[in-house]
């Protein structure tokens, strides 16, 4: 059995903009019901709200119906046990929050990969495997896996380049929210300053030759940033779907 193709990298290295959506809710019928609409890419996020690592299984087998969706995993934190845990149950693409220097992206960057050239641990019979079915997984595995970093304070968007750079280092993503309070601007992501360091990263980027990526609500800026050249652009999260279009639906009928 071959190792599976991770399709959201070839996407990056072939320069393909993917179109991306969050998944919050920790239920793989949300996770399945995402893949189905069509987007390239869904966040199964376990950094914010109640998604664990075990709730991340079954989402990434309910996205693996859908060979058009790609599935990016979010761990709580920069940590080589979480990571190897995600990569085990199946995650070829991760994306890991809060990396703030080289040593951290350097860290990362082992964490995914089995020695000598990394200090993922050694197990055969697992889901990434295929349950030790993909010939040769231990030496070929990292062929196929993803690292996204994000880049989300002052501090980190000083380091962009030593940290983007870091051979192994797939992509980086822009957070815009922790960006804005980072900057003085707690809750303010439009604002101007805000707006001007995420262009300027995403320039940043795209002239060291790293994809770029962000999660943006706004459709206007979500296609600025498209413009500008991100690489891979979340438009939606679900639970701000469901919210907005249920208030939407309430109001509808209390207007009469």
């Amino acid at each position: 059995m071959e190792n599976p193709v991770n399709r959201f990298k070839a996407g990056l290295r072939d320069g393909r903009h993917q179109l991306g959506v969050w998944n919050a809710i920790p239920d793989a019928t949300v996770a399945e019901c995402l893949a189905a609409c069509g987007f390239d890419w869904i966040v199964i996020d376990g950094e914010h709200g109640a998604m664990e690592v075990t709730d991340a299984l079954p989402a990434l087998q309910a996205v693996a119906g859908y060979p058009a969706a790609s599935a990016v995993v979010r761990p709580a934190i920069n940590d080589w046990v979480l990571i190897k845990r995600h990569l085990d149950q199946g995650a070829q693409t991760l994306m890991l929050p809060y990396v703030q220097s080289r040593d951290e992206a350097e860290a990362a960057v082992r964490a995914m990969r089995y020695p000598p050239r990394g200090l993922r641990g050694m197990a055969g019979m697992t889901r990434a495997s295929r349950y030790g079915l993909v010939a040769d997984y231990l030496r070929r595995a990292e062929e196929e896996l993803c690292l996204i970093l994000q880049i989300e304070t002052v501090a980190a968007l000083e380091r962009l380049e030593e940290i983007a750079t870091v051979e192994g280092v797939d992509g980086i993503f822009i957070g815009p929210a922790d960006l804005s309070a980072s900057m003085g601007y707690p809750g303010q992501p439009e604002h101007p300053a805000v707006i001007a360091a995420i262009e300027g990263a995403i320039g940043r980027l795209k002239a060291v030759g790293v994809p770029s990526g962000i999660l943006a609500l706004d459709p206007d800026f979500a296609r600025h940033c498209i413009a500008l050249g991100t690489g891979f652009t979340a438009v939606g999260v679900d639970m701000v779907t469901l919210q907005r279009g249920m208030t939407a639906l309430v109001e509808t009928f209390a207007s009469g």
